[in-house]
């Protein structure tokens, strides 16, 4: 596990995200991205999920290959992070839904990224 912080603003930006999500986050095992609400592939999702429409972000995992996509989980969230519906890779998939989140990330990680 990495202990150095990857965000530096998320307990501000996202105060009732659970401890869980908070940590792996953090530490980049868990990737967290905003949900681009005007595409046409969140627009269907709210008509066949309706409390797709309470969702900001989504959290999941970056190392999940494309082979085994179907067995990921995708943990959406509020707009203060908290936890709303999880959704199998099987059932959906997030390409074409994701856009850039307002995290900032520390400098200790940015560094430690450009030092790879």
């Amino acid at each position: 596990m990495n202990d150095i912080s990857k965000y530096s603003n998320i307990e501000k930006e996202l105060p009732k995200l659970p401890e869980l999500l908070l940590n792996t986050i953090q530490s980049d095992v868990l990737e967290v991205k905003s949900i681009d609400k005007s595409c046409d592939k969140y627009l269907d999702a709210c008509s066949k999920i309706p409390e797709f429409k309470d969702a900001y972000y989504v959290v999941f995992s970056k190392y999940i290959d494309k082979k085994n996509h179907k067995f990921e989980r995708f943990i959406f969230l509020g707009k203060e992070g908290e936890e709303l519906f999880d959704i199998s890779g099987a059932e959906m998939e997030l390409y074409g839904l994701l856009s850039c989140t307002n995290l900032s990330y520390t400098p200790e990680y940015k560094s430690s990224v450009l030092n790879k």
